[in-house]
Order: C-alpha cells, then sequence, then structure tokens
C-alpha cells in the first residue's frame, strides 16, 4: 500500500514537471518563431547571454543539442549578426562563442514583447505571493540537486 502511494506521488510529480515543460515549450516555440529564430538557435542565444563569451562546447553541454543542431543554429545566428565566433588562439579545435550588440538587443526586444515566454511568466510570477516564489525555487533547486547527483552516480556528466 505505500509502495503504491509512493509511486502514485512520483507519477503526480513527473506529471506536474511534464505539463510545465510542455507548456514551457509551447511559448519558447511561439517566441522564437515570431523572432524569426529556431527553437536551437533561441537557446543558444539565452545559454550565451548568461555568459556573454563561452565555448561552443559548454553551449552544447548546456543545451543538450546535438552537435550538427548546434554547428547548424551557430551558423545561423553568425550569419545574422547575432553572435560572433572564433578559435580559440593555440587551440584551434575550441570555438569562442559571444553575442553581439544586435543579439543582445534582439534579446530585450523578445523579453519585453508582449506573450513572450518572458511575459508569460512575469504574469505566473505575479499569481504567486513572494512566499510561494522563494519556496518554489527552494524546492525547484531541491530537485536539482538531487538529480544531478543521481546523474552523477550514474556516470552522467551533469555540468
Amino acid at each position: 500500500m505505500e509502495n503504491e502511494k509512493q509511486l502514485l506521488r512520483s507519477v503526480q510529480l513527473l506529471r506536474s514537471f511534464w505539463n510545465v515543460q510542455k507548456n514551457i515549450m509551447r511559448f519558447v516555440q511561439k517566441t522564437a518563431a515570431e523572432n524569426g529564430l529556431t527553437v536551437p538557435q533561441y537557446s543558444i542565444l539565452m545559454t550565451i547571454t548568461l555568459y556573454k563569451e563561452t565555448s561552443q562546447k559548454n553551449v552544447g553541454e548546456k543545451t543538450f543539442l546535438p552537435k550538427s543542431t548546434l554547428s547548424q543554429a551557430v551558423d545561423g545566428l553568425v550569419r545574422g549578426g547575432l553572435l560572433h565566433r572564433e578559435h580559440v588562439e593555440g587551440n584551434r579545435r575550441e570555438i569562442q562563442l559571444s553575442i553581439t550588440d544586435k543579439g543582445e538587443n534582439l534579446l530585450k526586444t523578445i523579453h519585453f514583447h508582449e506573450g513572450s515566454i518572458h511575459q508569460i511568466f512575469q504574469a505566473a510570477i505575479e499569481m504567486l505571493s513572494e512566499e510561494q516564489f522563494e519556496e518554489l525555487l527552494k524546492t525547484h533547486l531541491q530537485i536539482t540537486n538531487f538529480l544531478e547527483a543521481q546523474a552523477t552516480e550514474q556516470g552522467e556528466c551533469t555540468k
């Protein structure tokens, strides 16, 4: 009986995360398309903006994009003037990516565009009290840390 209750709780939690993720992706796809980007391109820009400059390998690790998808998306962003790409001095195999002013301006425009994923999340946050918001972040961090520890135990790279 107790095992069934625990299984039901884990299914409920997984289903809850699944539903949130499904709805996030709906708005990410809409936001990307409205701004002439693919979802991988949008993901890359959002990742790089955290660092201003980082290696293409790091972006791949953070986004979980396959190498071919990553390369194609980066090529499109470079052609569009949104990213700058250069080989690392002394290591021709490593590629350094940085966001251009045009890329930063596009992300700022996206962030404030009505109906974008950022505006949708802002509206969702406003439904929560400060305590609910802080507790939600704390709970998500707790679950993330646990899942990353499990992945590390199973030999997967998590960073």
